[in-house]
């Protein structure tokens, strides 16, 4: 039965930090620049010190102190900050923070935060690497399918954030020449992901959904999974796929036309039935367009 934790995210006070120019008595300090720092050299000072300790202590010399000294008002600001990617995170890994209760969570998002803070102002884009980082993650080593339940989550929110593409008609299909299928390589839809896990990471993400009211209890040793996690209009859907069926849409994912996809399907599963599949996945749309090798 897996762990449940509660979610707590601590607020702070909003401040306001005053920058002063840089005095240094006698004269130019002999190891600073001959011009005062740029607002975007600020700027860039200022966040760098939000995030690493070490640096904050070059920009409090810019910070004037008021009724805190300057490091306290930084202090401020980092834990505003933290605490907001926190929450971020936790939006995006509901299933990883219930199973490691919200303590443990907030540990490994601050080691996380630290090592790879937001590079864009979407924040939509931010967490990715949570998956790769919760592997190497010393204190999580004992949870080996945490890592996958962290895939599995990025994937869904990929999938829900992602565009949308219109239908693949058959008639298309139709039009291209018997002797020319071998080429053809097929797309897939931009919200579609496929994941592999050695343990049973849907049936862990299932029982951990808000509201789910059936047996909680998880057996680690029931086997691995294959899935393809797609939205549908405004719902994602998780669906598990045999062995064909996922490698041969793994294949049009890495690029690969027909012909070697299907090889490599059916080396997975002898009996995998190749025309029923090509033709279920137009019908429910996670197969959106197709072009011709080497046209």
């Amino acid at each position: 039965k897996m762990a449940v934790g509660p979610s707590t995210a601590p607020q702070a006070a909003e401040k306001r930090v005053f920058l002063q120019p840089t005095r240094h008595p006698g004269g130019r300090d002999p190891s600073a620049s001959c011009t005062s720092p740029s607002l975007h050299e600020l700027q860039q000072a200022f966040a760098g010190g939000l995030l690493d300790e070490e640096r904050a202590g070059a920009f409090a010399r810019h910070v004037i102190d008021d009724r805190f000294p300057a490091a306290r008002h930084l202090q401020v600001y980092r834990h505003n900050v933290f605490a907001g990617l926190t929450e971020a995170l936790a939006a995006v890994y509901p299933v990883v923070q219930r199973l490691v209760g919200g303590g443990f969570f907030k540990y490994a998002a601050d080691g996380f935060i630290r090592r790879h803070p937001p590079q864009s102002g979407n924040l939509h884009d931010f967490g990715g690497e949570f998956a790769a980082f919760l592997t190497a993650f010393p204190a999580a080593r004992q949870l080996a399918y945490l890592p996958d339940v962290a895939r599995l989550e990025w994937a869904w929110h990929q999938a829900f954030h992602a565009g949308e593409a219109p239908a693949l008609a058959f008639e298309q299909l139709a039009a291209v020449p018997a002797e020319r299928y071998g080429a053809l390589k097929f797309f897939l839809h931009p919200s579609a992901r496929l994941i592999a896990s050695s343990y049973p990471i849907l049936r862990i993400w299932q029982v951990n959904q808000e509201g789910f009211a059936g047996e909680p209890a998880v057996d680690l040793a029931a086997g691995g999974v294959r899935l393809l996690v797609q939205r549908r209009g405004l719902a994602v859907e998780i669906e598990a796929l045999e062995a064909g069926e996922h490698t041969l849409l793994r294949a049009f994912a890495d690029g690969q036309p027909l012909a070697p996809a299907s090889d490599r399907a059916l080396a997975a599963e002898p009996d995998f039935d190749l025309a029923a599949t090509l033709r279920r996945r137009v019908l429910r749309e996670t197969i959106v367009h197709f072009s011709l090798a080497g046209c």
